[in-house]
């Protein structure tokens, strides 16, 4: 299971990610000193009720994606290579920016809300999200954003408003990534950052734009 959380006290500003510094926001256990490359696959034949996985560059599983079936509203639930879970995402209702919300392990209590993600504008011609943290409670400016081309598979997470970047979506250019087109793509974590953080970001991205009906 994750370990403490990543929160900041709101005096406290979110800080940037260095050499020296760990951005933890599920838990430190999944900051690598290292890049850590991961492979995101849909349809994966192994997973079961419509989930999909990430895997290292070796195919090992990492982490996987189930939906809750029959509930009043989306959710999913990100799980370890164990099937451990690890947070919670649900969609909050009567949200017009498509606002996810993520929570510890398989709660939705208050008191395990640990971050919230939502579209920073109701039209958008390209990928642009905006993550506020749990103590974040104004929301004036975000700690993270994601900007892009969903569409390409091709989109950046940056720290809060700045251009220090914590990851990076890629198209996979493999055999195997030709024969399952746009559902494999890859993922590089930035040194001393969350991966799991980062994975919750892209599976919450996919659900904000998979609806679109293809549009960018």
């Amino acid at each position: 299971m994750a370990g403490t959380s990543g929160y900041y006290p709101p005096q406290m500003a979110m800080p940037m990610p260095a050499a020296n510094q760990q951005v933890a926001i599920i838990s430190p256990q999944f900051c690598a000193p290292y890049p850590v490359d991961l492979n995101v696959v849909r349809k994966l034949m192994t997973l079961s009720e419509g989930a999909f996985g990430v895997t290292d560059v070796n195919g090992n599983i990492v982490f996987k994606v189930k939906g809750k079936l029959f509930s009043l509203r989306d959710r999913r639930v990100l799980l370890d290579a164990s099937g451990n879970p690890l947070v919670t995402f649900q969609q909050k209702m009567l949200s017009a920016h498509r606002r996810w919300q993520v929570y510890r392990g398989e709660s939705t209590d208050s008191k395990d809300f640990l971050f919230s993600v939502k579209k920073s504008s109701l039209l958008q011609f390209k990928t642009k999200l905006d993550v506020f943290l749990a103590h974040n409670t104004k929301e004036d400016v975000c700690d993270f954003r994601i900007e892009g081309s969903w569409l390409e598979r091709s989109c950046v997470i940056y720290a809060g408003n700045t251009n220090t970047i914590i990851a990076q979506m890629h198209r996979k250019h493999t055999a195997q990534s030709l024969l399952l087109g746009k559902d494999n793509f890859g993922v590089t974590v930035y040194p001393n950052v969350d991966y799991a953080f980062v994975v919750a970001l892209v599976v919450i991205l996919e659900e904000i734009n998979e609806d679109r009906s293809g549009e960018d």
